[in-house]
């Protein structure tokens, strides 16, 4: 978004004393002062040619790309009146009979509300009863709402009959940073423009012709810093720009920007990033204390460093984005050889500590110390091995039980056909469910065993039953039609009989249903739930015997196995080597 300084109009001159911030000042006045929206202006430009004007028009986008803006540079195309044109047009070299009224928000036929704060069906009820009526010196009534997410639902059904149908001198313009919050049967009734953000080059482009024009003196490294952090916005651009201005006293220095924004020095960013992905955690730790100690927030050195390791990762996997002029040639150098040392399964691990530990900072009392134990998991998981080197290394034997491996061995990795994969879960241990394959009469299933009653209990999805055969019964005799079973504490009183039901439903015969309380505890049946906690047990006791899964164990003190998965089938077969170093993708909650 560009904009014209509105002095450059006699009717915009203002005493000295009645300063303008920058955004205000250079305001853009018409289309050919919008930077980087091409593609809506070109659409516009079509449509005013070929008279195809659209009687609702929504803008969308972030915060500052000039939404409200084009509205009204819209509002004066349709209402442009000279000596010698009285047509809608977006060509206006000069300012109409009305320009300068719309420009300055006070036509009388140019209606701006904000939705914010009118939000409600009485609002819309007025501009719904004042559309009939023709303008009074424009050629078109144009109604501006900015925000108009922010209505009620009743004022947006209100609206959707005119909206739809309005009269022919009446146009409507919204603005939003919520499309999605508009209902579908709004946008449905209007053409919808995406306005963009503002590209970096663009942006400084742009701004160093503001800079001219104010006769400032600043270091492009600190137009950099200012266009970097207005994400976009050319408003947050030129309000950064005017404070940056302000605490410089007319020159501003890049180390003056960082210090108001609380930014970390890049060049210094990247001697963090090195120190954390080489594993020196004692050198990260000190040359995060003095960023911190000369200003810049724990918050934003983390976000810088996340910055980095995503320039690292583009140009290690796209080396033409080192020509992005985005880039200091610091970044574009360093990020090179950075590229061609780090892997990739580094990076992206790197990325997801930091993406999980910007959360931790913001959330956290004490933003400093939570950086610092980031920094501290970077650089440990940065010493961490290849998944694929240590699964090699097991497979080949060199690992014996009790020994580190020679080579350092990764945090995870895919499984190996000598080990049963290893589940981090909590999970209880899964109960030995067998399928129904008892005798079948009149078409229905016969129970021959306990597993096979669960097993039914599941297929019939009666969860209340199966949990109760599971866990709350002892079985002494299970035959065709009887089964003796003894009650535990936690089973219901009525259990019994609600079996006795259920059995004849899904069998179509009547069960003999047997509660037995005189038998001695040691010579009671375990539950299918114990059984299966006792084979988990015994299977437990017999991976931890394996000699890799003791060479696992040692390597990373303090891991323990908490489920275990046999491998499929297909997966015995041994692995390639370009297959182990696609196994090697690690999430932060794997470390």
């Amino acid at each position: 978004m560009a904009e014209s300084p509105e002095s450059a109009s006699p009717a915009g001159l203002l005493p000295d004393s009645a300063y303008r911030v920058l955004a205000r000042k250079y305001r853009p006045q018409s289309f050919a002062d919008l930077i980087g929206q091409e593609a809506m202006v070109r659409t516009l430009s079509n449509a005013f040619a070929t008279r195809r004007i659209h009687q609702a028009y929504i803008f969308t986008g972030v915060r500052g790309v000039g939404k409200t803006t084009t509205a009204r540079i819209l509002a004066r195309a349709l209402n442009y009146e000279t000596d010698t044109i009285k047509v809608p047009t977006i060509d206006m070299p000069e300012l109409g009979i009305h320009c300068q009224a719309i420009i300055e928000s006070r036509h009388v036929d140019v209606i701006e509300m904000d939705a914010a704060s009118n939000t409600s069906i009485d609002d819309i009820r007025e501009i719904i009863e004042a559309a009939r009526y023709k303008p009074v010196s424009a050629q078109t009534k144009v109604y501006i709402i900015d925000e108009v997410h922010m209505l009620s639902k009743a004022a947006f059904n209100g609206l959707l009959k005119t909206l739809e149908e309005p009269p022919p001198h009446v146009k409507f313009l919204f603005a939003t940073t919520e499309i999605r919050k508009v209902p579908v049967t709004v946008l449905s009734r209007c053409q919808r423009f995406d306005l963009r953000r503002i590209e970096i080059p663009a942006m400084m482009d742009y701004l160093e012709t503001i800079i001219a024009k104010e006769g400032v003196e600043v270091e492009e490294e600190a137009l950099m810093l200012l266009a970097r952090a207005s994400e976009g916005s050319m408003r947050d651009a030129l309000s950064l720009l005017d404070q940056a201005i302000a605490h410089g006293s007319g020159k501003v220095r890049a180390e003056e920007v960082r210090a108001s924004l609380g930014l970390a020095d890049r060049t210094r960013v990247i001697d963090l990033f090195e120190a954390v992905m080489s594993g020196d955690i004692s050198r990260a730790l000190i040359e995060f204390e003095s960023q911190f100690n000369e200003g810049a927030e724990p918050l934003a050195i983390l976000t810088d460093l996340g910055e980095f390791v995503h320039v690292v990762t583009r140009l290690k996997l796209v080396p033409e984005a080192a020509r992005d002029p985005a880039l200091s040639e610091t970044e574009r150098q360093r990020g090179l050889a950075f590229s061609k040392q780090v892997p990739i399964r580094a990076l992206t691990m790197a990325w997801q500590i930091i993406l999980k530990g910007l959360g931790e900072v913001q959330g956290a009392s004490r933003p400093r110390m939570a950086a610092e134990m980031v920094l501290v998991r970077l650089a440990y998981a940065a010493d961490l091995p290849s998944p694929g080197d240590m699964i090699r290394e097991l497979r080949s034997g060199a690992t014996g039980a009790g020994s580190a491996p020679s080579a350092p061995a990764g945090p995870s990795g895919g499984p190996s056909a000598s080990l049963p994969r290893l589940v981090s879960a909590n999970a209880a241990p899964a109960l030995p469910v067998q399928a129904v394959a008892a005798p079948v009469e009149e078409g229905r299933p016969q129970p021959a065993s306990l597993p096979d009653l669960v097993a039914l209990a599941r297929q019939n999805r009666d969860i209340r039953m199966m949990t109760a055969l599971e866990r709350h019964i002892r079985v002494v005799n299970f035959e065709a039609g009887k089964i003796d079973l003894v009650l535990l504490p936690l089973a219901e009183p009525d259990l019994p009989n609600r079996l006795h039901k259920v059995l004849l439903d899904w069998t179509g015969r009547r069960w003999m249903i047997s509660v037995v309380s005189d038998m001695p505890a040691e010579a009671l049946p375990k539950t299918l739930r114990e059984e299966a906690e006792a084979a988990e047990a015994e299977t437990r006791q017999g991976v931890m015997a394996l000699p890799a899964i003791q060479a696992i164990l040692n390597r990373f003190p303090g891991t323990e196995i908490v489920g275990i998965r046999e491998p499929a089938e297909e997966s015995l077969a041994p692995a390639e080597p370009d297959a182990l170093d696609r196994e090697a993708e690690i999430t932060d909650d794997d470390l």
